[in-house]
Protein backbone atom coordinates (compact mmCIF):
# COMPACT_ATOMS: atom_id res chain seq x y z
CA UNK A 1 0.00 0.00 0.00
CA UNK A 2 0.88 3.68 -0.34
CA UNK A 3 -0.26 6.17 2.27
CA UNK A 4 -0.79 9.65 0.83
CA UNK A 5 -1.20 13.03 2.50
CA UNK A 6 -2.70 16.25 1.12
CA UNK A 7 -2.45 19.64 2.91
CA UNK A 8 -1.82 22.15 0.12
CA UNK A 9 -4.57 24.48 1.34
CA UNK A 10 -7.48 24.06 3.76
CA UNK A 11 -8.37 20.36 3.42
CA UNK A 12 -6.65 17.77 5.62
CA UNK A 13 -6.72 14.42 3.84
CA UNK A 14 -5.11 10.98 4.14
CA UNK A 15 -5.63 8.01 1.84
CA UNK A 16 -4.32 4.47 1.37
CA UNK A 17 -4.10 2.99 -2.13
CA UNK A 18 -3.23 -0.54 -3.28
CA UNK A 19 -0.25 -0.38 -5.62
CA UNK A 20 -1.11 -3.44 -7.70
CA UNK A 21 -4.88 -3.01 -8.11
CA UNK A 22 -4.91 0.84 -7.97
CA UNK A 23 -7.89 0.59 -5.64
CA UNK A 24 -8.48 3.33 -3.12
CA UNK A 25 -8.90 1.40 0.14
CA UNK A 26 -9.05 4.21 2.67
CA UNK A 27 -9.88 7.87 2.16
CA UNK A 28 -10.72 10.48 4.75
CA UNK A 29 -10.87 14.27 4.57
CA UNK A 30 -11.62 16.99 7.09
CA UNK A 31 -12.69 20.27 5.54
CA UNK A 32 -12.03 23.63 7.16
CA UNK A 33 -14.73 25.50 5.26
CA UNK A 34 -16.70 26.38 8.39
CA UNK A 35 -13.67 27.83 10.18
CA UNK A 36 -12.69 30.03 7.22
CA UNK A 37 -16.19 31.05 6.08
CA UNK A 38 -16.42 34.12 8.30
CA UNK A 39 -13.23 35.47 6.69
CA UNK A 40 -14.49 34.97 3.13
CA UNK A 41 -11.41 32.94 2.23
CA UNK A 42 -8.59 30.82 3.59
CA UNK A 43 -6.45 32.21 6.41
CA UNK A 44 -3.10 30.37 6.00
CA UNK A 45 -2.01 30.42 9.65
CA UNK A 46 -5.40 29.15 10.83
CA UNK A 47 -5.34 26.43 8.17
CA UNK A 48 -1.89 25.31 9.36
CA UNK A 49 -3.01 25.06 12.99
CA UNK A 50 -6.06 23.04 12.00
CA UNK A 51 -3.95 20.63 9.94
CA UNK A 52 -1.84 20.08 13.07
CA UNK A 53 -5.02 18.96 14.86
CA UNK A 54 -6.71 17.03 12.06
CA UNK A 55 -3.84 15.03 10.56
CA UNK A 56 -3.16 12.92 13.69
CA UNK A 57 -6.89 12.17 13.91
CA UNK A 58 -6.93 10.92 10.32
CA UNK A 59 -3.73 8.93 10.73
CA UNK A 60 -5.20 7.18 13.76
CA UNK A 61 -8.04 5.92 11.55
CA UNK A 62 -5.48 4.55 9.07
CA UNK A 63 -3.55 2.55 11.70
CA UNK A 64 -4.79 -0.85 10.39
CA UNK A 65 -2.94 -0.18 7.10
CA UNK A 66 0.38 1.07 8.49
CA UNK A 67 2.12 -2.32 8.58
CA UNK A 68 1.39 -2.86 4.88
CA UNK A 69 2.95 0.36 3.58
CA UNK A 70 5.57 0.29 0.84
CA UNK A 71 5.82 4.08 0.47
CA UNK A 72 4.50 7.44 1.69
CA UNK A 73 3.41 10.22 -0.69
CA UNK A 74 2.79 13.88 0.11
CA UNK A 75 1.94 17.06 -1.76
CA UNK A 76 4.89 19.45 -1.71
CA UNK A 77 3.91 21.94 -4.44
CA UNK A 78 2.24 24.29 -5.24
CA UNK A 79 0.27 25.49 -2.24
CA UNK A 80 0.47 27.49 0.96
CA UNK A 81 3.90 26.97 2.49
CA UNK A 82 2.63 26.87 6.08
CA UNK A 83 0.07 24.18 5.27
CA UNK A 84 2.37 22.12 3.03
CA UNK A 85 4.81 21.95 5.95
CA UNK A 86 2.30 20.10 8.13
CA UNK A 87 1.77 17.31 5.62
CA UNK A 88 5.47 17.04 4.82
CA UNK A 89 6.40 16.78 8.50
CA UNK A 90 4.10 13.79 8.95
CA UNK A 91 5.20 12.15 5.69
CA UNK A 92 8.91 12.48 6.55
CA UNK A 93 8.31 11.02 10.00
CA UNK A 94 6.48 8.00 8.58
CA UNK A 95 9.03 7.39 5.82
CA UNK A 96 12.04 7.59 8.15
CA UNK A 97 10.53 5.62 11.02
CA UNK A 98 9.28 2.81 8.77
CA UNK A 99 12.30 2.88 6.42
CA UNK A 100 10.16 3.23 3.29
CA UNK A 101 10.49 5.57 0.27
CA UNK A 102 9.05 9.06 0.20
CA UNK A 103 7.27 10.38 -2.91
CA UNK A 104 6.83 14.14 -3.51
CA UNK A 105 3.72 15.01 -5.51
CA UNK A 106 2.94 18.12 -7.55
CA UNK A 107 -0.58 19.16 -6.55
CA UNK A 108 -1.55 19.98 -10.15
CA UNK A 109 -0.46 16.55 -11.35
CA UNK A 110 -2.51 15.13 -8.52
CA UNK A 111 -5.62 16.81 -9.89
CA UNK A 112 -4.95 15.24 -13.28
CA UNK A 113 -4.61 11.84 -11.64
CA UNK A 114 -7.98 12.32 -9.88
CA UNK A 115 -9.35 11.07 -13.21
CA UNK A 116 -7.64 7.73 -12.67
CA UNK A 117 -8.62 6.86 -9.11
CA UNK A 118 -9.58 3.17 -9.14
CA UNK A 119 -8.72 2.86 -12.83
CA UNK A 120 -5.89 2.86 -15.38
CA UNK A 121 -4.45 6.02 -16.89
CA UNK A 122 -5.54 7.43 -20.25
CA UNK A 123 -2.80 9.15 -22.25
CA UNK A 124 -2.53 11.37 -24.21
CA UNK A 125 -5.23 13.83 -23.27
CA UNK A 126 -5.92 17.54 -22.96
CA UNK A 127 -6.87 18.75 -19.49
CA UNK A 128 -8.64 21.90 -18.34
CA UNK A 129 -7.67 22.46 -14.71
CA UNK A 130 -9.96 24.90 -12.92
CA UNK A 131 -9.42 25.29 -9.19
CA UNK A 132 -9.09 27.87 -6.45
CA UNK A 133 -5.50 28.58 -7.41
CA UNK A 134 -5.15 27.75 -11.10
CA UNK A 135 -6.83 27.94 -14.49
CA UNK A 136 -4.83 26.04 -17.11
CA UNK A 137 -5.06 23.86 -20.17
CA UNK A 138 -2.43 21.12 -20.11
CA UNK A 139 -1.34 18.65 -22.76
CA UNK A 140 -0.70 15.39 -20.91
CA UNK A 141 1.38 13.01 -22.99
CA UNK A 142 2.54 10.70 -20.20
CA UNK A 143 3.44 10.54 -16.52
CA UNK A 144 6.55 12.62 -17.12
CA UNK A 145 5.45 14.87 -20.01
CA UNK A 146 2.83 17.48 -19.17
CA UNK A 147 2.98 20.84 -20.95
CA UNK A 148 0.95 23.92 -20.02
CA UNK A 149 -0.68 25.31 -23.18
CA UNK A 150 -2.64 28.13 -21.56
CA UNK A 151 -2.75 29.64 -18.10
CA UNK A 152 -4.36 32.50 -16.20
CA UNK A 153 -2.99 36.02 -16.39
CA UNK A 154 -4.52 36.90 -13.03
CA UNK A 155 -7.38 35.35 -11.02
CA UNK A 156 -8.32 31.67 -11.19
CA UNK A 157 -11.86 30.42 -11.76
CA UNK A 158 -12.27 29.20 -8.20
CA UNK A 159 -10.90 32.40 -6.70
CA UNK A 160 -13.25 34.50 -8.85
CA UNK A 161 -16.31 32.55 -7.71
CA UNK A 162 -15.18 33.03 -4.09
CA UNK A 163 -14.65 36.77 -4.54
CA UNK A 164 -18.01 37.35 -6.26
CA UNK A 165 -19.74 35.42 -3.48
CA UNK A 166 -17.93 37.55 -0.91
CA UNK A 167 -19.05 40.75 -2.68
CA UNK A 168 -22.65 39.66 -2.10
CA UNK A 169 -22.06 38.43 1.45
CA UNK A 170 -22.74 34.80 0.59
CA UNK A 171 -19.97 33.03 2.48
CA UNK A 172 -17.16 30.64 1.57
CA UNK A 173 -16.51 28.65 -0.57
CA UNK A 174 -18.31 30.65 -3.22
CA UNK A 175 -18.39 28.16 -6.09
CA UNK A 176 -21.17 25.85 -4.85
CA UNK A 177 -23.17 28.82 -3.54
CA UNK A 178 -23.04 30.71 -6.83
CA UNK A 179 -23.90 27.59 -8.82
CA UNK A 180 -26.95 26.87 -6.65
CA UNK A 181 -28.25 30.45 -6.70
CA UNK A 182 -27.75 30.68 -10.47
CA UNK A 183 -30.36 27.97 -11.00
CA UNK A 184 -33.05 30.49 -10.04
CA UNK A 185 -31.47 33.41 -11.87
CA UNK A 186 -31.70 35.01 -15.30
CA UNK A 187 -28.28 34.61 -16.92
CA UNK A 188 -29.14 37.21 -19.55
CA UNK A 189 -30.15 40.03 -17.20
CA UNK A 190 -26.61 41.43 -16.86
CA UNK A 191 -24.37 41.62 -19.90
CA UNK A 192 -21.04 41.04 -18.20
CA UNK A 193 -17.97 41.19 -20.49
CA UNK A 194 -16.41 37.99 -21.78
CA UNK A 195 -12.69 38.27 -20.89
CA UNK A 196 -10.25 38.46 -23.81
CA UNK A 197 -13.15 37.98 -26.21
CA UNK A 198 -11.52 39.86 -29.07
CA UNK A 199 -7.98 38.79 -28.27
CA UNK A 200 -6.13 36.11 -30.21
CA UNK A 201 -4.17 35.31 -27.07
CA UNK A 202 -4.85 31.84 -25.69
CA UNK A 203 -4.94 32.63 -21.99
CA UNK A 204 -7.40 33.18 -19.18
CA UNK A 205 -8.19 36.37 -17.30
CA UNK A 206 -11.01 36.99 -14.85
CA UNK A 207 -9.98 40.17 -13.00
CA UNK A 208 -11.89 42.42 -15.43
CA UNK A 209 -15.04 40.31 -15.20
CA UNK A 210 -14.81 40.30 -11.43
CA UNK A 211 -14.53 44.10 -11.41
CA UNK A 212 -17.55 44.41 -13.73
CA UNK A 213 -19.57 42.38 -11.24
CA UNK A 214 -18.37 44.62 -8.40
CA UNK A 215 -19.46 47.75 -10.30
CA UNK A 216 -22.87 46.24 -11.05
CA UNK A 217 -23.43 45.31 -7.42
CA UNK A 218 -22.54 48.84 -6.31
CA UNK A 219 -24.94 50.36 -8.84
CA UNK A 220 -27.79 48.20 -7.60
CA UNK A 221 -27.07 48.98 -3.95
CA UNK A 222 -26.87 52.72 -4.66
CA UNK A 223 -30.26 52.62 -6.41
CA UNK A 224 -32.05 50.41 -3.90
CA UNK A 225 -32.38 51.50 -0.26
CA UNK A 226 -32.75 47.90 0.94
CA UNK A 227 -29.73 46.64 -0.97
CA UNK A 228 -29.67 43.57 -3.21
CA UNK A 229 -32.82 41.52 -3.53
CA UNK A 230 -32.78 37.71 -3.65
CA UNK A 231 -33.53 37.92 -7.36
CA UNK A 232 -30.69 40.38 -7.90
CA UNK A 233 -28.28 37.93 -6.25
CA UNK A 234 -29.59 35.02 -8.29
CA UNK A 235 -29.38 36.98 -11.55
CA UNK A 236 -25.85 38.24 -10.82
CA UNK A 237 -24.79 34.69 -9.99
CA UNK A 238 -26.27 33.32 -13.21
CA UNK A 239 -24.89 36.11 -15.41
CA UNK A 240 -21.42 35.84 -13.89
CA UNK A 241 -21.38 32.06 -14.23
CA UNK A 242 -22.44 32.36 -17.87
CA UNK A 243 -19.58 34.79 -18.62
CA UNK A 244 -17.04 32.43 -17.01
CA UNK A 245 -18.42 29.52 -19.03
CA UNK A 246 -18.21 31.40 -22.33
CA UNK A 247 -14.65 32.53 -21.55
CA UNK A 248 -13.52 28.97 -20.82
CA UNK A 249 -15.27 27.62 -23.91
CA UNK A 250 -13.85 30.28 -26.23
CA UNK A 251 -10.22 29.69 -25.23
CA UNK A 252 -10.57 25.90 -25.10
CA UNK A 253 -12.08 25.94 -28.59
CA UNK A 254 -8.95 27.65 -29.89
CA UNK A 255 -6.84 24.83 -28.46
CA UNK A 256 -9.16 22.22 -29.97
CA UNK A 257 -8.67 23.72 -33.42
CA UNK A 258 -4.97 22.92 -33.49
CA UNK A 259 -4.78 19.97 -31.07
CA UNK A 260 -6.76 17.77 -33.41
CA UNK A 261 -4.93 14.48 -32.86
CA UNK A 262 -5.74 14.13 -29.16
CA UNK A 263 -9.25 12.75 -28.82
CA UNK A 264 -9.57 12.72 -25.02
CA UNK A 265 -10.33 15.85 -23.02
CA UNK A 266 -10.82 16.20 -19.26
CA UNK A 267 -11.87 18.81 -16.71
CA UNK A 268 -10.34 18.57 -13.23
CA UNK A 269 -9.98 20.70 -10.10
CA UNK A 270 -12.45 21.96 -7.53
CA UNK A 271 -14.40 24.14 -9.96
CA UNK A 272 -14.88 21.15 -12.29
CA UNK A 273 -17.62 20.01 -9.91
CA UNK A 274 -19.80 22.78 -11.41
CA UNK A 275 -22.40 20.84 -13.42
CA UNK A 276 -23.36 23.89 -15.49
CA UNK A 277 -19.79 24.13 -16.77
CA UNK A 278 -19.58 20.36 -17.27
CA UNK A 279 -22.71 20.38 -19.44
CA UNK A 280 -21.27 23.15 -21.60
CA UNK A 281 -18.08 21.17 -22.22
CA UNK A 282 -20.01 18.03 -23.06
CA UNK A 283 -21.57 19.98 -25.92
CA UNK A 284 -18.19 21.40 -26.99
CA UNK A 285 -16.62 17.94 -27.02
CA UNK A 286 -19.42 16.61 -29.19
CA UNK A 287 -18.85 19.48 -31.61
CA UNK A 288 -15.14 18.61 -31.91
CA UNK A 289 -15.57 14.84 -31.71
CA UNK A 290 -13.69 14.50 -28.44
CA UNK A 291 -14.36 12.26 -25.45
CA UNK A 292 -14.99 14.13 -22.19
CA UNK A 293 -13.59 12.75 -18.94
CA UNK A 294 -14.34 14.08 -15.46
CA UNK A 295 -13.39 12.98 -11.97
CA UNK A 296 -16.07 11.77 -9.58
CA UNK A 297 -17.50 14.75 -7.71
CA UNK A 298 -15.97 13.70 -4.37
CA UNK A 299 -12.49 13.79 -5.93
CA UNK A 300 -12.74 17.18 -7.67
CA UNK A 301 -11.60 19.21 -4.68
CA UNK A 302 -8.25 18.67 -2.95
CA UNK A 303 -7.92 15.12 -1.65
CA UNK A 304 -5.29 12.52 -0.78
CA UNK A 305 -6.83 9.94 -3.10
CA UNK A 306 -5.52 11.76 -6.17
CA UNK A 307 -2.09 12.10 -4.51
CA UNK A 308 -2.03 8.37 -3.89
CA UNK A 309 -3.05 7.51 -7.43
CA UNK A 310 -0.22 9.60 -8.87
CA UNK A 311 2.13 8.01 -6.34
CA UNK A 312 1.46 4.55 -7.76
CA UNK A 313 2.97 5.53 -11.10
CA UNK A 314 5.83 7.27 -9.27
CA UNK A 315 6.47 4.17 -7.16
CA UNK A 316 6.60 1.89 -10.21
CA UNK A 317 9.21 4.23 -11.71
CA UNK A 318 11.12 4.47 -8.41
CA UNK A 319 10.61 8.23 -8.51
CA UNK A 320 11.51 8.81 -4.85
CA UNK A 321 12.97 11.74 -2.93
CA UNK A 322 15.37 11.90 -0.01
CA UNK A 323 13.25 12.79 3.08
CA UNK A 324 15.98 15.21 4.18
CA UNK A 325 15.93 17.04 0.84
CA UNK A 326 12.23 17.42 0.07
CA UNK A 327 11.46 21.06 -0.72
CA UNK A 328 8.35 23.21 -0.67
CA UNK A 329 7.15 25.40 -3.52
CA UNK A 330 4.34 27.77 -2.59
CA UNK A 331 1.94 29.39 -5.03
CA UNK A 332 3.71 30.89 -8.03
CA UNK A 333 2.91 32.06 -11.53
CA UNK A 334 3.39 29.30 -14.10
CA UNK A 335 4.08 30.41 -17.64
CA UNK A 336 2.56 28.99 -20.81
CA UNK A 337 4.66 26.33 -22.57
CA UNK A 338 6.33 25.32 -19.31
CA UNK A 339 6.39 21.73 -18.07
CA UNK A 340 4.82 20.51 -14.86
Amino acid sequence: MILSIETSCDDSSIAVTNIKTKRLLFHRKISQELEHSSFGGVVPELASRLHLIHLPQLLKEAIPYLNTLRAVAVTNRPGLSVTLLEGIAMAKTLALSKHIPLIAVNHLKGHIYSLFINRDTIFPLLVLLISGGHTQIIRVESYSRMEILATSLDDSVGESFDKVAKMMGLGYPGGPIIEQLAKDGDENRFDFPIPLRNSKQIAFSLSGLKNAVRVQIKELIDRQPDGLTKQDIADISASFQKAVKLHLLQKTKKIFKYETKIRDFAIVGGASANLYIRDAFENLCREFNKRLHTAELEYCSDNAGMVGRYAIDAFNRKDFIDPYKIDIVSNRKIETNSWL
